[in-house]
């Protein structure tokens, strides 16, 4: 395969990937509405969710194909980019009020997420009971934050939530149940290819340029699958309502381990590259824990630490390609 169809294929394999997250969220999230689910949990469950999905599917298909460093690189490289990069972007564009939620319940489950995920890499492998592991803390985790909901998120959050699954589900009642599986079914399709080729085409690029399977992964795909959550964030700066993008990266970030990497490991264990356990996730756990401090102070991210946000990113990169 040539250089420029593997780019082709990067490049359309992301394509995919944003089309068929949108149609199987918009499907799922019409469906437990017509099942009288509420809004708020559908925005806190499958909305918060779905912009996780390229990552879900392509950790799942590189370790499928025998490619645990594209797999476990994703994982490790979109939360790098999320806290890094779409952090940084959204406070540059607007200070970022925290809520006192995060501060409290999302923050450390993240923290405490991460750390577990080191600990359980170090033996150089995630196997199944691990990966067990990791989707029963989610399932528990998304009990406690629907929990959470009904009791202490405001009413303006709530409507905010009512609001994107109404954006999400306007022609639901007239499209019916059908309609909304062919979605699903056409959405996973896309997401299934686009992973395919995504992986496929990283890999390619990767042997050209000269680069192992895991910096692709840590840096082109992980980037490639993390532009849901990225478009999310700029949509929400452009409103006025930048906050948005702090709550979606954590809740992306705690997915990203506790559900991509848990089903991941279910359908087949991970192997653990020495690299990725003596730098890479040390250097997720550190932005993990540099975001504390900066949400705790003044309860607000300033456009100056969005800017170190998005310097440290850089250091971390341009380390990552000297090696």
């Amino acid at each position: 395969m040539s250089l420029p169809l593997a780019l082709g294929l990067i490049i359309a394999g992301i394509g995919l990937l944003g089309g068929g997250g949108e149609l199987l969220v918009r499907g799922a999230a019409s469906l437990a509405r017509l099942a009288r689910v509420t809004p708020a949990v559908i925005g806190l469950t499958i909305v918060a969710m779905g912009t996780s999905l390229p990552e879900l599917v392509v950790s799942v298909i590189a370790g499928l194909r025998g490619q645990p460093d594209v797999a476990m690189g994703n994982v490790v490289g979109s939360n790098l980019f999320n806290v890094g990069v779409i952090v940084g972007i959204a406070a540059l564009l607007l200070p970022l009020v925290v809520h006192g939620t995060a501060v409290r319940h999302e923050w450390p489950f993240m923290f405490v997420a991460s750390c577990v995920a080191l600990l359980l890499a170090r033996d150089g492998l995630v196997d199944r009971l691990e990966g067990g592991f990791f989707v029963v803390s989610l399932a528990l985790f998304t009990v406690f934050v629907v929990r959470l909901a009904r009791t202490q998120v405001q009413d303006e959050e709530v409507a905010e939530l009512e609001q994107e699954v109404a954006a999400l589900t306007l022609q639901g009642r007239l499209r019916g149940v059908a309609v909304d599986l062919g979605l699903i079914a056409i959405g996973m399709g896309l997401l299934v290819v686009g992973a395919r080729l995504l992986v496929e085409g990283a890999v390619t690029a990767a042997e050209y340029a000269g680069l192992s399977a895991r910096v692709i992964g840590l840096t082109v795909v992980a980037a490639g699958t993390s532009l849901p959550e990225l478009a999310t964030s700029a949509v929400a700066a452009r409103r006025g309502r930048a906050d948005i993008a702090l709550a979606n990266v954590i809740g992306s970030n705690i997915f990203n381990i506790l559900g991509i990497l848990g089903i991941a490991a279910l359908v087949r264990p991970l192997t653990v590259a020495p690299a990725l356990i003596r730098s890479d996730l040390w250097w997720m756990l550190g932005f993990s824990f540099v975001l504390y401090p900066m949400m705790r102070r003044g309860m607000r991210i300033s456009r100056g630490e969005g800017a170190l946000l998005l310097a440290g990113y850089g250091v971390y990169i341009a380390l990552l390609l000297r090696r």
